[in-house]
């Protein structure tokens, strides 16, 4: 029996039933199609379901708490998540794409004379001069956005929020992006400002809420991510969320480079092993007692026991094994891991279903 999987735990301010979050996830899908998958994976026994890129302003690509219609699509959301007894977290995001930048690029990708990975290549080089030449008064106005797309959460039914460190938190945060010279830039407490302002935001308006944040940890030797915190600053940035307002923790590797970095498949020559990224919650749990989720290709019930047993962390989060099975959860709860659909790591339906724009699907779903 999985003692530490099973049991309840307080999440930074949140009862959870059990150790098990269902990750941050992009789908891509019609909605109804979107609202059954997590409906599926809220009845199949994981606590909580953070719903990914939640925009802290109006978008014209995302769904938005702050127009009639994204309200209400995620009012039902939260309801049928919670019918299914399981919590659920809006993670609010600002992205750090230049639209100027996206819409120069669109005419030769209809041409055909670039591919979609060449236009993604050349937004991630966009993003450094986008937010370096930013007007400070346009980074205040979107760090104030935080708090009033919180309290939009809250009022539509999410139970917790999380501040997505990546994104625009994480290129202010990182000095490969970041060449500003006033106060959002500089020395790592002047980059951190950003998420700080961001979090604070959050803290001024909803003094009690759970603030959960994704903690993009950057890795040189070998250098994988670009945006986020070196793994160095952790002493300086984790200190520095928590007199903030940062309640807990979600740590992950940094984004802005290659999609399989992030989402790694098996045979990725860094992180291939099962918790690849457990490392950096190692790291971050010498600068905090605050709970951490850790994520990274988990899949096997015995070694996430062992990760809550021995403390490195306190909940475990999976995306794509919760899209293999949804009943993992249940199945481990009621002994019958033997029945267990595995994520085999393969990303032809996940991370390749998104890509070709079919919506992010698992090569189990043509047999369920």
């Amino acid at each position: 029996m999985e003692q530490y999987i099973n049991s309840a735990v307080d999440y930074g301010g949140i009862r959870l039933k059990n150790r098990m979050i269902f990750a941050p996830t992009t789908f891509g899908l019609p909605k109804e199609a979107y609202f059954e998958r997590m409906r599926e994976i809220a009845a199949g026994g994981c606590a909580m379901i953070i719903v990914g890129d939640v925009p802290v302003r109006k978008s014209p690509f995302e769904q938005s708490l702050f127009e009639e219609e994204g309200f209400a699509f995620y009012k039902e959301l939260a309801e049928i998540v919670h019918r299914e007894d399981c919590l659920i977290c809006a993670q609010l995001h600002q992205p750090d794409t230049d639209l100027e930048l996206m819409a120069s690029l669109m005419p030769e990708l209809r041409a055909g004379k670039i591919s979609m990975d060449e236009v993604r290549n050349r937004l991630n080089q966009g993003v450094g001069p986008y937010i370096t030449r930013m007007p400070a008064e346009q980074v205040r106005s979107i760090t104030g956005a935080y708090g009033e797309a919180a309290v939009l959460a809250a009022e539509a039914g999410f139970d917790m929020v999380q501040i997505h460190g990546d994104r625009m938190c994480g290129s202010f945060s990182s000095p490969v992006y970041n060449h500003r010279r006033d106060e959002y830039g500089g020395s790592t407490e002047k980059r951190a400002r950003f998420a700080l302002e961001a979090v604070r935001a959050v803290r001024s308006r909803l003094p009690q809420i759970p603030i959960d944040y994704k903690l993009a940890v950057r890795q040189e030797n070998p250098h994988y991510g670009n945006a986020g915190v070196l793994e160095e600053e952790l002493e300086i940035f984790v200190p520095l969320l928590e007199e903030a307002g940062v309640t807990s923790y979600h740590v992950t590797l940094a984004n802005h480079s290659r999609l399989e970095d992030t989402i790694p498949p098996a045979g990725h020559p860094y992180f291939s092993n099962e918790g690849c990224f457990l490392k950096f919650c190692s790291q971050v749990r010498r600068w905090t007692s605050r709970p951490i989720c850790g994520v990274g290709g988990l899949t096997d019930p015995d070694f996430v026991e062992e990760q809550l047993r021995n403390g490195s962390i306190t909940c475990a989060a999976m995306s794509r094994q919760l899209l293999a099975d949804p009943q993992w959860p249940k199945k481990v709860m009621e002994n019958r891991r033997q029945e267990i659909r595995r994520c085999i790591r393969c990303n032809r339906k996940c991370l390749g279903g998104l890509m070709a724009h079919k919506g992010t699907g698992c090569i189990y779903d043509e047999g369920r």
